[in-house]
């Protein structure tokens, strides 16, 4: 597979099929130039604006529209940048905006997934050169001159005889301009640019820091009012009665009542809704609130219970077989030596550092809503279900996120805010505690599997064995619990099988970063450590040996959607070879001692079209204590790197995030509902327990440029945890950390 060229001239219907790709809207979008009464609002507005994205003003400020959401992931800045290389506007003149939520104006709207780079990528080249292919044609005009002796540079139109005029003082004879035609387009080839790849600081640093108003929670309105909404704390729980009239007689209280809800766990969910003057005022009048719960069928369940029970039925036949190849029993029998074990990771809760929130105002038979949402069309939809409204009398501002994970595509958070705003006759923030944030998230789906594994006297595998207990509702594992039968090693050892089955629960699951692989790769690469130590094999040799020599592996019978949804369901075998050497030999694998106590481990995953292999190097103390001394990340994530500070601040994250995940994070299920409230009994990372040293290599290819969100975590877990075998003798076989003993002697 290589990039397709960046050069090739474009015509007016190959670039409506291109950007076309990018969401049905984006090409009405660019061509919204063509409406009479668009072009002459626009230049009423003396502005020139050939398209969705971009604005010049007679001044010279050129503004770039941002449509994707921000969660910190960056793309606020690094697709811009894409318009901005192609535009040939010097970056510190540019301005970026939020768009609104509106596809049909800018096409596909969502973050998630690690999606908003590749999809994006070439359609924003081609917006930024068209932009600029039209100013260059309005100073050709205005002197008279062929446009093959003008270019571009710094937001200047320069004639080869050297005179040249300023990107606003086109703006008017380029809005007169139709869309260039067939081969008037080129675009800057790679060689060229001067933009990406570059080191640059998100465009929104400065307002973070010095606090302006940028997230969701940040929002006010004028007679805007305050709410909470109290749930049942056992999932799925209704409603019986409540001390409404006592709490509305509370100081600040201006309301209380009670929403019935649609009846699913991830939507409107039944609960007493609370209006007050403030905050504040409405959280002090929920702690005196006093309910009768219906607390239904869920709150007999466990998580302690369904281990119990998959504890039981491990040995048992799986109730799905997600591959069967060779015959994995009789391989075990023969084979030199095995290996069985069991490994286990909890549920976990998103804990953004943001609480969940929204604010909307009911008006005029229109739901107005401002949110920090990863994926609008998911909660204006939910409006327009749950509540009736129609979709045009909806509109939703795209609030910046302070942390997204996959907790904000649910939209739980939004249908609550819009159905309480329904009943006031003002606009409504409603505001989560922590509290209700760790109780009521959409958890990451928890995981038992039960594996058997051989290798023969040369210690290469030939035989794995898998049945892997799962969590879901309606015959469906949640996200992120449905393992492929393709999944890696699938489809490379000759005698594997893996069987699933699923324990249903009406518990609320929902993505979380890099869903199922975040897991997963920890089991798959843990496991494949413990094969190479039976085996006494190096475990970059074992995993070199493992991945083979073909050049791609083709999806297998054991398909399923998780593969071909995450990764298409082929697999570029020689870009993950070359990457895993790539990473060991920045690492400097093989070639360094360690003291008892320390050691070096390997892993590697593909997910989210990102290949990824990583190698960790730790110690552990006598009294179990673990620093992660140094860590080194090698990606393949394609022939481009936008925003060289971004896409290395997301691998950081990804290994910071990782290890917290892996050292401490862990969320207790009893009696249908969730254990743990705060960071007090659910503690996140702290700045002393992060890696002493982070390093991030990015192997550059000729594949298509791809995002960096997701695919730097899966690889971190397993990597930490065969290092901490190296250094201690002591196999990891459960998260998170605090529950295994890593002291030695």
């Amino acid at each position: 597979m290589s990039t397709p060229t960046l050069s090739a001239p474009v015509n007016r219907r190959d670039f409506l099929k291109l950007t076309g790709l990018a969401g049905g809207g984006f090409a009405l979008a660019f061509y919204i130039r063509s409406g009479g009464d668009a072009a002459a609002a626009e230049k009423a507005a003396g502005d020139f604006a050939p398209n969705a994205f971009v604005r010049i003003s007679p001044s010279g400020a050129v503004t770039i529209v941002s449509k994707q959401p921000e969660m910190g992931q960056g793309v606020k800045t690094s697709l811009p940048m894409i318009i901005a290389e192609q535009l040939e506007v010097p970056w510190k003149e540019i301005t970026i905006e939020q768009g609104d939520y509106d596809e049909k104006k800018y096409g596909g709207q969502s973050a998630g997934g690690s999606q908003s780079t590749p999809s994006n990528y070439d359609n924003f080249h081609l917006v930024g050169a068209t932009v600029r292919t039209m100013l260059v044609q309005a100073a050709a005009q205005t002197w008279g001159v062929p446009a093959t002796e003008c270019r571009a540079e710094n937001a200047t139109v320069i004639h080869s005889s050297g005179k040249s005029l300023k990107y606003g003082q086109l703006v008017a004879k380029a809005s007169t301009l139709p869309v260039p035609e067939k081969d008037a387009v080129t675009l800057k080839q790679p060689k060229d640019f001067k933009l990406l790849g570059k080191r640059v600081a998100q465009f929104d640093s400065p307002k973070i820091v010095t606090g302006k108003s940028l997230f969701g929670i940040d929002v006010k309105l004028p007679g805007m009012v305050y709410a909470v909404y109290e749930k049942c704390p056992a999932f799925g729980g209704k409603v019986v009665s409540a001390n409404l009239d006592q709490i509305k007689t509370l100081p600040g209280v201006k309301d209380a009542f009670i929403l019935e809800g649609n009846g699913k766990v991830k939507e409107l969910v039944p609960g007493v809704a609370i209006i007050a003057d403030s905050t504040w005022a409405a959280f002090s009048a929920r702690k005196q609130l006093k309910i009768t719960w219906d607390e239904g069928k869920v709150a007999t369940e466990s998580w302690e219970g369904f281990l119990a029970e998959a504890k039981a039925k491990a040995a048992k036949p799986g109730a799905k077989v997600l591959r069967k190849d060779g015959d994995a029993d009789a391989a075990l029998a023969n084979a030199a030596k095995t290996v069985q074990a069991e490994y286990v990771y909890p549920f976990i809760s998103h804990a953004n550092l943001e609480p969940q929130n929204t604010t909307a105002h009911w008006k005029d038979g229109v739901m107005e809503i401002w949110s920090p949402t990863q994926i609008p069309s998911i909660g204006t939809g939910m409006v327009n279900r749950v509540l009736g409204i129609p979709p045009e009398k909806i509109k939703l501002h795209i609030n910046r996120a302070g942390g997204g994970f996959g907790r904000r595509i649910g939209a739980d958070y939004l249908i609550e805010a819009a159905a309480i705003a329904q009943k006031v006759n003002a606009p409504v923030k409603l505001t989560w505690a922590r509290e209700d944030d760790l109780r009521h998230d959409q958890y990451r789906p928890g995981g038992i599997h039960f594996l058997k594994g051989g290798v023969d006297a040369k210690g290469k595998v030939v035989a794995w064995k898998n049945h892997f207990f799962t969590f879901g509702e309606g015959g469906n594992p949640g996200s992120g619990g449905a393992l492929s039968g393709d999944e890696f090693p699938g489809r490379w050892i000759a005698n594997y099988q893996a069987e699933q089955t699923m324990f249903e629960t009406g518990w609320p699951m929902g993505p979380w970063r890099a869903p199922g692989s975040c897991v997963f790769a920890w089991v798959i690469h843990s496991f494949i450590d413990e094969l190479a130590h039976a085996g006494g094999r190096d475990p970059l040799e074992l995993r070199l040996e493992l991945l083979g020599d073909k050049d791609e592996m083709p999806a297998g019978g054991g398909g399923g959607g998780a593969a071909k949804g995450k990764q298409g369901g082929g697999y570029s075998v020689s870009r993950m070879r070359n990457v895993l050497k790539f990473a060991a030999e920045k690492a400097g694998w093989g070639k360094k001692k360690f003291p008892k106590g320390s050691g070096a481990g390997i892993a590697f995953h593909f997910s989210h079209r990102g290949y990824f292999a990583q190698v960790a190097e730790v110690t552990v103390t006598k009294d179990g204590q673990l620093k992660v001394d140094r860590f080194v990340t090698g990606a393949d994530i394609g022939a481009q790197v936008v925003n060289l500070s971004g896409a290395e601040n997301q691998v950081e994250g990804s290994v910071i995030d990782g290890l917290g995940v892996l050292m401490t994070q862990e969320l207790t299920i009893e009696r249908g509902r969730a254990v743990q409230s705060n960071f007090t009994d659910y503690p996140l990372i702290r700045i002393t327990d992060a890696p002493l040293k982070i390093e991030t290599h990015f192997l550059k290819t000729t594949y298509p440029t791809t995002g960096l969100g997701e695919p730097a975590l899966p690889p971190v877990a397993p990597a930490i945890c065969n290092a901490i075998f190296a250094a201690t003798g002591k196999r990891v076989r459960q998260m998170p950390l605090s529950r295994t003993d890593l002291r030695w002697s």
